[in-house]
């Protein structure tokens, strides 16, 4: 749910982008977009308010969610201070990666995975099922992060754009499926043995 959620800013940026020239007049003041600044801006204002929004309904906040807006804040102050598009292009790479890091450094330095370490007592795994989770989640962050350079290097701005909201929204149904489909064997209902025995 914490990704879809964080999907919302990455359409609002999309959508920003594509009102470039567009002109909007409120209260007698009157704003031109300028495509990656004003997305940039817009991105980085719907990621604060997701912030707040987020700890007044739920009361806390995942460490995922302040990884992905010190980013975003950072990248996105950097892109609109020397007006300069690289900054926020180079977003999406620093915070996957900066997670692959999380996931590695955790396993690393306590032995377990980080994904247990957050889920373990919701979900009961052995230990096999969580190093394989973990090494997926890892291998995908790494991946996702250089894909994303990729396009931003070989292929124009608005074709970056379009990639960031179209692999985010399909990255993210990819990670769930394969997610699901590695916990399967995992999630079988076992026979119940709290019932009497057979002998």
């Amino acid at each position: 749910m914490q990704q879809i959620a964080e999907l919302i800013p990455v359409v609002l940026f999309f959508l920003a982008y594509r009102m470039d020239g567009t002109v909007l007049a409120l209260w007698g003041i009157e704003y031109r977009f300028d495509g990656i600044y004003s997305a940039t801006a817009v991105l980085m204002a719907a990621t604060a308010l997701q912030v707040v929004l987020t700890r007044l309904l739920s009361g806390h906040l995942e460490k995922r969610l302040l990884i992905l807006a010190g980013v975003v804040m950072a990248f996105g102050g950097a892109t609109l201070l020397f007006h300069n598009q690289v900054f926020i292009q180079w977003k999406p790479t620093i915070f996957n990666w900066a997670l692959a890091a999380a996931f590695a450094g955790t396993r690393w330095w306590t032995g377990r995975s980080a994904l247990e370490k957050a889920m373990g007592s919701q979900l009961q795994l052995p230990p096999e099922g969580w190093l394989k989770l973990d090494r997926l989640w890892t291998l995908y962050f790494l991946v996702v992060g250089a894909l994303n350079l990729f396009v931003a290097y070989r292929f124009s701005e608005a074709t970056w754009v379009s990639y960031k909201l179209y692999s985010s929204i399909g990255f993210t149904l990819l990670i769930t499926l394969v997610t699901v489909a590695l916990l399967a064997p995992y999630l079988r209902e076992t026979p119940d043995s709290t019932g009497p025995d057979k002998d």
